[in-house]
């Protein structure tokens, strides 16, 4: 048996000690980002009786972007006959603090059909500040809705993304290109 020396355990005391600081670090960025736990936790209070595919689709967002640093609880409604426009509403919370009212409208044109009107649940990743969600995000959108159902898609303007969860009832079948226009105040103008 080697018995371990004076400088052998100063050695790994040292090694530890530089480590903690990258924990630290990496505990400081889960600060300021909510786990998946509470997202799900917060999804499910909202939408009310979910679905096992609620779980699912919030998972995969996790999977694909990571830990959101603020979300958007809201409402809308959307029609198309290939051209297509959505209107919404709804409350920006940041982990960091604040929040603000948003409003959003966007044109699409594609494949698209029907209407649904739908609770909207949106991670969002890298927001600076609550200032930076009032732009235009583009987005593809592909939707199944027959009666009810659930959703998500991704907006990327920069490094901040968008991924709106939609819990919908409606009859809506499709897939279409457009960009959603975050704002101060409501607008029925969808440009």
């Amino acid at each position: 048996m080697i018995k371990p020396t004076r400088r052998d355990a100063l050695t790994w005391l040292a090694a530890g000690s530089a480590l903690l600081p990258l924990r630290a670090l990496a505990a400081d960025d889960d600060k300021g980002t909510y786990d998946q736990d509470s997202v799900l936790k917060e999804a499910n209070a909202f939408f009310g009786n979910t679905t096992e595919g609620l779980a699912k689709v919030i998972e995969k967002a996790f999977q694909d972007q990571g830990r959101p640093n603020a979300y958007i609880k809201g409402e809308e409604v959307a029609g198309a006959i290939s051209v297509g426009l959505r209107y919404g509403d709804g409350q920006l919370t940041m982990k960091s603090g604040g929040g603000s009212r948003v409003f959003w409208a966007g044109p699409s044109i594609g494949f698209d059909l029907g209407g649904n009107a739908s609770k909207v649940f949106v991670l969002v990743y890298h927001l600076p500040t609550v200032d930076d969600i009032f732009q235009r995000y583009p987005g593809v959108d592909g939707s199944l809705y027959y009666i009810g159902g659930a959703g998500i898609n991704y907006q990327q303007r920069g490094s901040i993304v968008l991924a709106p969860i939609r819990l919908g009832v409606g009859l809506r079948t499709g897939a279409s290109v457009g960009y959603m226009h975050y704002r101060r105040e409501k607008s029925w103008n969808p440009l």
